[in-house]
């Protein structure tokens, strides 16, 4: 297995420029996030709820006073070397590779291009500049390594997803993650100084999959945006959408691909014989191989006037489309939190999902929704009919209570609470090793320029 600069040498690096440091003195983050933007539509090619935590994050540390500069990979000559979101939070886009034509499958050719590019941006700075390295996903952690012992900083990571659990729960037909990856996450979880994770589950799948310190790893749930998504008036928002008002209303939200299980859904519903459904996303990964499959799909189930098929929609109109909807169905294979449920229950929607991931930490089974076992139609068939059948009822409102108020639980501000702990404890660590270094180095000089005393025979 590969390994980077040690700690000691990056220890003894920072002592010998003089670099502070200290636990209270945080200012600025680099945030890596090679393979996708945090400003590209989520839903489309590889952007997801990955996006959607790294921008909000930033801007909730904004908020608190430190500064975020996000390094991804540009995509189109037209993005602008830096793009400044907020107060506080930029992007640099850094040219790395074609701009078209490239998925993230493609990217590790173009991580020493991308890690140039961001140790250009920190050269035209003052030593010291960053204070501290963030990496989402296993890319961007290889690039977070280098730029760990390049700057003598703590790097912190967070996978999202890990290959060995992705590959364990596939799809029939869905194309395994390969070795490459699985041999990068393991470097990459052995150099982090501190690893975040959403869930307690997630924390263990570190630890029995890649052998990671449990002392090294934080638990971060992700948050929502309570402020956009709320709940609202349904027969307003079905009529914002063109949907029919005294129909059941099933949504499907993310990326077309089998990994989501958008095909489990319009199975379920076709069992259904009253529920419509309305699928908002664009094809991605696997499901670019065959970006109508779910449109010929309805047709071989004969739903295809009971399927409403959206593009992936803004942050506004997707809380319209939780706002219209009885229930949010998320089948997915994998998935590391879920934020799509936490979304839609934010807006009062139940949500069906899978038991699957950080899902059951997302969904209260039976309280904000219900949890499905497996991937059975039949069984999500019967899930999805047992909400539907609460109707407008009693029932259908405590439930509809009940999510909101658990998604409220999901703050990013308690989100940004729980990574600043671990920035500090990552920045702790990091200069209790820079001291014990100098002090080696102070202890090894101090003899070697002793005097010996004259030994007289």
């Amino acid at each position: 297995m590969m390994t980077g600069v040690s700690h000691t040498d990056v220890s003894r690096r920072a002592v010998f420029r003089g670099e502070v440091s200290g636990v209270g003195g945080l200012r600025r983050v680099a945030v890596l996030s090679v393979h996708t933007s945090p400003l590209a539509q989520p839903g489309i090619g590889d952007a997801g709820g990955m996006n959607v935590y790294v921008l909000q994050t930033a801007l909730h540390l904004a908020r608190r006073g430190i500064e975020v500069e996000i390094f991804t990979r540009a995509t189109s000559s037209a993005d602008p070397p830096i793009t400044r979101v907020a107060p506080g939070v930029l992007v640099r886009n850094v040219v790395a590779g074609p701009f078209e034509g490239l998925d993230k499958y493609d990217l590790p050719t173009q991580l020493c291009a991308f890690a140039a590019g961001v140790l250009r941006a920190e050269a035209a700075h003052e030593p010291g500049y960053y204070d501290i390295v963030h990496s989402h996903y296993w890319l961007s952690g290889q690039v977070g390594w280098l730029a760990r012992d390049r700057w003598a900083v703590p790097l912190v990571h967070t996978s999202h997803t890990l290959a060995a659990v992705k590959n364990a729960a596939l799809a029939d037909g869905d194309t395994p993650e390969p070795p490459l990856r699985t041999v990068g996450e393991q470097q990459v979880v052995d150099e982090a100084d501190r690893l975040i994770v959403n869930t307690h589950d997630e924390a263990g799948q570190l630890v029995s999959i890649h052998g990671a310190d449990p002392a090294r790893i934080d638990v971060a749930h992700p948050g929502v945006d309570l402020e956009v998504f709320h709940p609202g008036d349904r027969r307003a928002a079905r009529a914002a959408l063109g949907l029919p008002l005294d129909e059941p209303v099933v949504a499907f939200v993310g990326r077309i691909q089998p990994l989501k299980a958008p095909d489990i859904v319009l199975r379920a519903v076709a069992k259904l014989p009253r529920a419509r459904i309305v699928v908002a996303g664009g094809p991605s990964g696997s499901g670019l191989a065959a970006p109508d499959g779910l449109v010929r799909l309805a047709g071989e189930l004969g739903i295809t006037a009971r399927v409403t098929f959206l593009p992936p929609q803004s942050r506004e109109d997707l809380a319209t489309l939780f706002q219209a909807a009885d229930l949010v169905a998320v089948p997915s294979y994998s998935e590391s939190f879920g934020l799509v449920a936490v979304e839609a229950q934010a807006c009062g929607t139940p949500v069906v999902a899978a038991a699957v991931g950080g899902l059951p930490v997302a969904v209260r089974d039976g309280v904000s929704g219900m949890l499905v076992s497996g991937h059975d139609v039949d069984q999500w068939a019967q899930a999805i009919d047992k909400v539907l059948r609460l109707g407008s009822g009693p029932r259908a409102w405590a439930m509809s209570r009940s999510a909101a108020a658990h998604a409220a639980t999901f703050s990013w501000e308690n989100t940004v609470d729980a990574l600043l702990a671990s920035y500090r404890r990552a920045l702790a660590d990091f200069s209790t090793a820079r001291r014990r270094v100098r002090d080696l180095a102070t202890a090894r000089i101090t003899r070697r320029w002793t005097p010996r005393r004259e030994v007289r025979l």
